[in-house]
């Protein structure tokens, strides 16, 4: 089920209906429903779909040739080059043909001579049709760093650049429909926004069970999945492994990651950076404001749900798991601390919430930028400003069964430590509010309560 790809799949088809012929280049991380989305695009068309493997030119050649021999079967065999693979493609008359070829950086990085065979069938005038090539990848740092000086001039006839991001709390909401709000956030909290991870999550099971289940019940592929992503994407993961290990265990600052693992700064910013380029991690620098001595410096965080749900709760009792229950361990090592844990999340959602409600035009006013203000006492969650300066501050409560009264004063005072003047105040809990706060909202009109059945 496509859920959550509207604006991509029209963005293909868009490519598609313009004249002549198109280069398009789709990536996004393993998992995050690539395939699915051009599944989707190709289903009314004429298409041919290659997966690239990590091989050879030669090989390449071969498996791609051997692929399309074994389908035109009664037909005589393609020859091993490049361009008799295209031509034997676009033997099959249609409008326009789509070739699809997915992780298309293992062809690229090992031959001199792809690309140029590319470019020479979107300029052939003599194929008496047009054709869009969609060229896929799961490679988001070669893409974005890499890609163009390894293709040269050629990259000039790229038309299309598409990068397909991870979905948003709504979806997730849309996928899980038998799971309450709350359960929807906590496996936001783990999963993130990844679709190709939901299919191993079980609706008919709690979050408590699927964690037991899927994920700490060792060999099924959510067990590894944390691990595995790293170390697919990068090499000595004995360091990465070791910086991620430290972020997930609260050590958020260069200093911090120094002192733990040994490594020197300039080794660790190197790592950091890999890892940011991969969106594994983020720095995070806090809203600015005019409190500026009040804030902290930018401080790292594990940004890929999944890998920092894997970090903090199986990479450092990995070597429990199978030794005890599966209960067990959940209620020893995970339970204590997992609602901490999602709060971070919770306040991931309630963002999303307000940029939707901004997108719309149903607030007060149309912010342009926002963020989180990270002070060396307090944290104001949400940030939000328009060009004018008018201010919205916003307060997550997840952890806390009703939020109080205190809490609005707690806000109140570490907006004054980040020196803003709040326009408008929302305020988020999972349980309500308690009645003194209920009471100012009514008082104040510029107090927004909204609980979790709103989101």
């Amino acid at each position: 089920m496509l859920l959550g790809r509207t604006a991509e799949l029209k963005y293909l088809k868009n490519n598609y209906e313009k004249e002549g012929s198109q280069l398009v280049i789709l990536y996004g991380r393993k998992n995050i429903g690539k395939t699915e989305l051009i599944k989707e695009f190709c289903s009314d068309k004429s298409y041919s779909y290659y997966l690239a493997k990590q091989c050879s030119e030669y090989e390449q050649i071969c498996q791609w040739s051997s692929e399309l021999s074994e389908e035109r079967s009664h037909q005589s065999p393609v020859e091993r080059r490049f361009d008799a693979i295209f031509q034997t493609i676009i033997e099959v008359k249609s409008q326009k043909r789509v070739i699809v070829i997915d992780e298309f950086q293992y062809i690229v990085k090992n031959s001199d001579i792809f690309m140029d065979e590319v470019v020479r069938l979107i300029h052939d005038k003599w194929n008496n049709q047009p054709v869009m090539i969609i060229m896929c990848s799961s490679a988001i740092g070669w893409v974005e760093n890499s890609m163009v000086s390894r293709m040269g001039e050629n990259a000039y006839e790229i038309t299309g650049l598409l990068k397909i991001s991870e979905l948003k709390f709504l979806d997730v909401v849309r996928r899980f429909p038998k799971y309450s709000m709350e359960q929807c956030v906590e496996a936001y909290a783990i999963l993130g926004g990844v679709p190709g991870l939901w299919r191993y999550w079980n609706e008919e099971l709690d979050i408590q069970e699927n964690i037991q289940q899927n994920i700490i019940r060792p060999g099924l592929f959510l067990s590894e999945e944390g691990s595995r992503y790293v170390a697919e994407e990068l090499r000595e993961t004995s360091v990465y492994h070791t910086i991620l290990a430290t972020i997930a265990s609260g050590k958020s600052k260069l200093n911090d990651l120094h002192n733990h693992t040994g490594y020197n700064r300039a080794k660790i910013s190197v790592y950091l950076k890999n890892l940011i380029e991969l969106e594994i991690v983020e720095k995070v620098f806090s809203y600015d404001t005019a409190g500026k001595d009040n804030t902290q410096k930018g401080i790292y965080k594990i940004s890929n749900h999944y890998v920092h749900f894997w970090f903090k709760y199986i990479f450092p009792h990995v070597s429990r798991q199978g030794m005890i229950s599966e209960e067990q361990f959940y209620n020893q090592y995970i339970a204590p601390s997992f609602r901490a844990y999602t709060a971070t999340y919770f306040t991931k959602v309630c963002s999303e919430y307000l940029d939707l409600m901004n997108q719309m035009g149903k607030l007060h006013f149309k912010y342009e930028k926002s963020g989180s203000w990270v002070g060396k006492v307090g944290t104001i969650d949400i940030v939000a400003q328009d060009e004018e300066g008018h201010t919205l501050v916003g307060m997550c409560s997840w952890e806390r069964s009703l939020m109080t009264y205190n809490d609005y004063e707690w806000l109140l005072f570490c907006v004054e430590k980040a020196k803003l003047n709040a326009d408008y105040i929302y305020l988020f809990s999972v349980d309500g509010f308690d009645e003194k706060l209920n009471l100012e909202a009514k008082v104040k009109k510029n107090i927004i309560l909204i609980d979790i059945s709103q989101l």
